[in-house]
C-alpha cells in the first residue's frame, strides 16, 4: 500500500514540476513579447512609415507565399491602423502571458502570430529565430500553462471545465 502511495506522490510531483516548467516558459515568452514591444516602439516600427517600411522589406526581400505577401501589402497600405494594432497585440500577448490570464487562447494567438511572422521572414532572417518561440507558444496552449502562478489558476478553480485556461 505504501508503494502505491509513493508512486502517486511521484506522479503528482512530476506533474507539479512539469507545471512549473510550463510556467517558466510562459513567463519567458511573455517577457519576450514585452521586450519586443518596447524595442519596436523605440525603433518607430508601430508608426505608419516604420511599419510600412518593415512590411515592404519583407514583401520585397522575403520568400513568403504570394497570398501572404498580398495580405502584407494590404496591411502596409493601412499602416496607420495596422502598426498600432500590431503593437497592441504584442504588448497584450506579453502582459497576459506574464499574469497567466487567458493563457490558452493567448498562446494560440501568439503561435499563429509568430507563425505568420516566421513565414513572412523567410529569406530575410535566421530560420530558427522564431521557430522556438512558436513551439513554446504551442506548448503553452496545450499545457494550460496559466494554471500555475497565474490568474487562470483562480479561474480554473471556479470554472474547471473551461478550455480557456
Amino acid at each position: 500500500m505504501s508503494s502505491s502511495l509513493h508512486d502517486r506522490d511521484t506522479i503528482e510531483g512530476q506533474r507539479g514540476r512539469a507545471q512549473v516548467a510550463l510556467t517558466f516558459l510562459r513567463l519567458g515568452l511573455g517577457s519576450l513579447f514585452i521586450w519586443v514591444f518596447f524595442e519596436n516602439l523605440g525603433k518607430g516600427l508601430y508608426s505608419p512609415s516604420g511599419y510600412s517600411g518593415l512590411i515592404n522589406y519583407y514583401i520585397e526581400k522575403g520568400h513568403a507565399p504570394q497570398l501572404l505577401k498580398s495580405i502584407m501589402a494590404f496591411m502596409a497600405s493601412h499602416a496607420s491602423l495596422a502598426g498600432p494594432m500590431q503593437g497592441l497585440t504584442e504588448i497584450t500577448f506579453g502582459v497576459f502571458l506574464l499574469i497567466g490570464f487567458l493563457t490558452r487562447p493567448v498562446a494560440l494567438g501568439a503561435f499563429l502570430f509568430l507563425s505568420t511572422l516566421w513565414i513572412a521572414e523567410w529569406g530575410t532572417a535566421w530560420i530558427w529565430e522564431l521557430l522556438m518561440p512558436m513551439i513554446v507558444a504551442l506548448v503553452l496552449m496545450i499545457g494550460a500553462a496559466g494554471r500555475k502562478w497565474g490568474i487562470d489558476e483562480l479561474l480554473a478553480r471556479r470554472y474547471p471545465q473551461s478550455l480557456l485556461w
